[in-house]
């Protein structure tokens, strides 16, 4: 199987994805499909959306990119760069994700071979936007959703 860097983000109309180091929208089924692409596979994000959600996330290896050579997170590996979470990613599998925050999409954004966007059609005021994903032209799939709350939404999965 080819080795894949995967990008998994909710973005608003303008791009947004996050304010004061927080998810913008919580839509239960989003937070389960993240669940079930994401279980069994390395994770990748930056230090501020670890400690947003606090804690390592089960069944995952969970790869934490900082600038802090001191930094450390129990249950945790801590990269110094992408490129090195990449690598460390997939020497536990083929498939990892990316999963935030801004500045880690920004660079990862370069890298990635498939995004798994979960596209929310409402604007919100942010402080964290999701790079331009232009070249990702090949549709995969798309299936309308609504949240209870009549919340619309859509899952598009795209490769370049």
């Amino acid at each position: 199987m080819k080795k894949e860097v995967n990008i998994i983000v909710a973005i608003g109309k303008n791009g947004e994805i996050g304010k004061n180091n927080h998810l913008i929208w919580k839509i239960s089924d989003d937070l389960k499909r993240f669940k079930a692409l994401t279980t069994g596979h390395p994770i990748i994000m930056g230090r501020k959306t670890f400690e947003s959600i606090g804690k390592p996330l089960p069944n995952r290896t969970n790869i934490i990119v900082t600038r802090n050579i001191e930094y450390r997170a129990m249950g945790c590996i801590v990269c110094n760069s992408l490129e090195k979470a990449v690598e460390e990613g997939f020497q536990k599998d083929d498939q990892i994700f990316i999963i935030g925050g801004q500045e880690i999409y920004s660079q990862a954004i370069k890298i990635a071979n498939r995004l798994y966007l979960t596209l929310i059609d409402e604007e919100s005021d942010a402080d964290a936007f999701f790079p331009n994903y232009d070249n990702f032209k090949k549709v995969i799939s798309t299936e309308d959703q609504q949240a209870p709350e009549g919340l619309k939404y859509k899952y598009v999965v795209l490769e370049k």
